[in-house]
């Protein structure tokens, strides 16, 4: 079977950073199947690529390379690493955008990446590590190199993570934040699927109440109402319309559930 490597970046379309990168992939690994979860991360937003990724990589088969590239820091000091678990493999900058996985993901090993010969080049660019170091990378682990042969292991305790405050959770409130704002502007928030259970709760926005409910379809078009999304979190929507624009809400911002 070939192996499959996802792709993650905030690069768009319109510019050719997509392409060159599998490019650079099909020279080392050209059997290796390519999969693009996005490109359209907003620029440099690693709390929606650490959601994408945490909400992707489960679904794909064991062995699978996931490539996420939303690098702000390219250049800097900040470590290029590749993480291995017993789904697969994760590849992209230590500033946090894979960490939602790695809190999740089990039997993880990691390594700095600083054997340069698993390079494009051992003298990449300073702006586009993602097609002179990562995708490479990449490549090899879906062509079997050894996680180890990439270089040095590194503490998994050191690993940069974005805080993503942790819900707070009673028999009558539960109160968590918004840690994702999707394409049609439904507020993903902190809260699990498992915390709600089979009682009955209000959303409360700040002064905005809303029923917590099954579907969109629940109450009139242009209400607002929460749910649990396909991704096991609970969501705020509005029914035809877009409840960033109506509540503009920051990654971060409260959001509380009342048992009624």
């Amino acid at each position: 079977m070939s192996a499959v490597i996802t792709l993650l970046t905030d690069f768009g379309y319109r510019d050719g950073y997509v392409g060159v990168m599998k490019g650079v992939i099909a020279g080392i690994c050209p059997t290796a199947r390519l999969i693009d979860l996005t490109h359209d991360i907003p620029a440099q937003n690693l709390a929606a690529a650490r959601f994408t990724l945490l909400n992707a990589y489960a679904y794909f088969p064991e062995g699978t390379v996931h490539l996420a590239v939303i690098d702000p820091g390219v250049g800097t000091g900040r470590r290029a690493i590749a993480v291995q678990s017993s789904q697969g493999y994760f590849v992209g900058p230590d500033n946090g955008v894979l960490s939602g996985a790695l809190d999740t993901a089990s039997d993880l090993k990691a390594v700095e990446l600083t054997a340069t010969k698993f390079w494009r080049s051992p003298q990449p660019s300073s702006t586009f590590h993602g097609r002179d170091i990562f995708a490479p990378v990449a490549a090899h682990l879906a062509n079997g190199t050894d996680l180890s042969d990439l270089g040095p292991p590194i503490a998994l305790d050191s690993l940069l993570r974005i805080a993503i405050p942790q819900p707070q959770i009673t028999e009558t409130k539960i109160v968590g934040c918004a840690q994702h704002i999707d394409h049609f502007g439904n507020i993903i928030t902190t809260i699990p699927a498992a915390a709600v259970g089979r009682s009955a709760w209000k959303m409360c926005v700040g002064a905005v109440e809303m029923p917590l409910g099954k579907t969109y379809g629940e109450v009139a078009v242009g209400h607002a109402i929460a749910v649990v999304g396909s991704h096991g979190w609970v969501e705020i929507a509005v029914n035809g319309s877009s409840a960033y624009a109506r509540l503009r809400l920051a990654i971060g911002d409260e959001i509380q559930l009342v048992a009624i």
